[in-house]
């Protein structure tokens, strides 16, 4: 089991393994293969990071069932509080505001608000209802 602080390994097997290539029950590092996997590329039941492809994934770009992330790829239909339309374009975020703010115009509402280092369209976060 790796304990806080562990320098990685470059393949890593077991229960909280961390390396560079992890595979066990909560792996961590550059590519992850688990059930809870977190690292740069996670594949596995509950993926967390910037390249996802699983059941729950949450990250940068996701592939899988229930993805939540900047850009996803979901038969579940992505992010939890978009519905379908054009509130499901605005699960795009940008670099700067100013883009954010050209693509509020386009789609009919005002502002824009932050999420993370990025700019997302409209003054609030649409929600489900």
């Amino acid at each position: 089991m790796a304990q806080c602080g562990d320098k990685p390994r470059r393949i890593a097997f077991g229960i909280v393994p961390l390396g560079i290539v992890s595979i066990g029950i909560v792996p961590m590092g550059v590519v992850s293969i688990g059930v809870v996997p977190m690292g740069v590329i996670s594949l596995g039941v509950v993926g967390m990071g910037v390249l996802n492809a699983c059941v729950v994934g949450m990250g940068v770009v996701v592939a899988g069932v229930h993805a939540m992330g900047i850009w996803t790829l979901s038969p579940g239909g992505g992010h939890p509080h978009l519905s379908s339309g054009a509130a499901q374009q605005q699960l795009l975020a940008y670099p700067n505001r100013q883009v954010a703010l050209r693509k509020a115009h386009e789609l009919g509402c005002e502002g824009v608000h932050a999420m993370g280092d990025l700019w997302m369209p409209c003054a609030e976060h649409p929600r489900q209802h």
